[in-house]
């Protein structure tokens, strides 16, 4: 979708670099629609006794909906959850996908069951949510912007019907791309008050503005693009252009999404191209697309919102080894930055958790296991 509508949108067109664009679509997996149980079973051979296997506690799986009211509009927002049953010393984890086009609580399920699998001295469960107006959540005709998204996961973390209800102040945020960097503006408005924050493949500008900028022109060719993408008919028949057809996904994904094209599969461009077959499914990411879903402007404003939280909120960025020039150059910044905890680098490019999630697990853990040990 960015290629093709920054071909529409730009002055210069033959300037413009796929590789350059913050863009994420992702790989699918089925959802769970019942809950399930999961058996982990770790075995070691003694060539006297035969095998030994010993049995861990299960993992619970299941899924939902939480209703969100928004302007008086009622909406269906999709959640998971996996839980161990190892009840001593639980802490809970919020994990929230990335935004794009076919943003989706996948990209978070095997880093999620993982971290729940795994034993410490802390029990973890694990929730993923997909945002108003994309994954499996209802995706009715707002006007998306980064207020709105921000406001959802206020409401999500802290209302007294939320799946997150029990949590208390134990709760530890992870998010991929935008969800990072809009939970820590929330956080530094003290409208939540997450325990700590990991920050993995953290973006703040959308796949327009951080290739063609936020001058007034462009800004008006921005909202030409949403306005048209928004409207009846046609909108549905620039989108099938620009975004919903699997040669368009396919591209994405080997140009800047993933690191190793080899993990474009065609199962993977199809699960993604049903996405974008979902009624409402242009509405957010047109929004996204054209920067209204930015929950800043400039990189100082960027790094400020890891400054604000400077000694009151322990905070992990995980960077991407092969992120797009633009994006990486943004991750890199926060090294060293105030208010950045750990920062570490793994493979992958806008999607690491997903791509690479064994990898990304173990960055997780051994940072909450550290925030866990100065809590308790």
């Amino acid at each position: 979708m960015a290629l093709a509508a920054a071909l529409f949108i730009s002055p210069s067109p033959a300037k413009f670099s796929g590789s350059s664009i913050s863009f994420s679509p992702r790989f699918s997996s089925p959802r769970l629609k019942n809950s399930i149980g999961i058996r982990c079973i770790s075995s070691s051979a003694d060539p006297a006794k035969g095998t030994l296997v010993t049995e861990r506690p299960s993992i619970s799986s299941k899924s939902g909906n939480w209703q969100w009211r928004f302007q008086d509009t009622p909406i269906n927002i999709y959640y998971e959850e996996s839980t161990e049953e190892r009840s001593a010393n639980k802490k809970n984890i919020l994990m929230i996908p990335s935004i794009s086009d076919v943003s989706t609580v996948d990209e978070w399920r095997v880093v999620a069951q993982d971290i729940v699998a795994r034993e410490g001295n802390v029990n973890w469960s694990a929730t993923i949510v997909d945002w108003p107006g994309l994954g499996d959540s209802e995706r009715p005709l707002l006007n998306y912007s980064a207020d709105v998204m921000e406001h959802f996961l206020v409401q999500f973390m802290n209302a007294v019907d939320s799946p997150l209800r029990n949590s208390g102040e134990d709760l530890v945020i992870a998010g991929g791309g935008h969800a990072a960097t809009i939970a820590l503006r929330a956080a530094g408005k003290g409208l939540i008050k997450p325990s700590a924050i990991a920050a993995v493949a953290p973006t703040w500008s959308g796949p327009l503005p951080i290739v063609f900028g936020r001058s007034s022109e462009m800004e008006s060719r921005y909202g030409l693009l949403r306005g048209t993408l928004r409207a009846p008919a046609v909108g549905w028949m620039m989108y099938n252009v620009l975004v919903s057809n699997e040669k368009a996904i396919e591209s994405q994904y080997k140009s800047h999404v993933y690191a190793d094209p080899g993990n474009v599969t065609p199962s993977v461009v199809k699960s993604r191209y049903a996405l974008t077959k979902r009624k409402g499914a242009r509405y957010a990411p047109a929004a996204f697309l054209t920067g209204l879903l930015d929950p800043v402007k400039t990189r100082d404003e960027f790094l400020d919102l890891f400054a604000k939280l400077d000694g009151e909120i322990p905070i992990l960025v995980v960077s991407a080894k092969n992120a797009p020039k633009r994006s990486k150059a943004e991750m890199d910044a926060l090294e060293g930055a105030k208010g950045v905890t750990k920062f570490v680098e793994v493979p992958g490019a806008l999607l690491p958790q997903e791509e690479y999630p064994s990898t990304v697990a173990e960055e997780l853990s051994k940072f909450l296991q550290s925030v866990s040990l100065v809590s308790s």
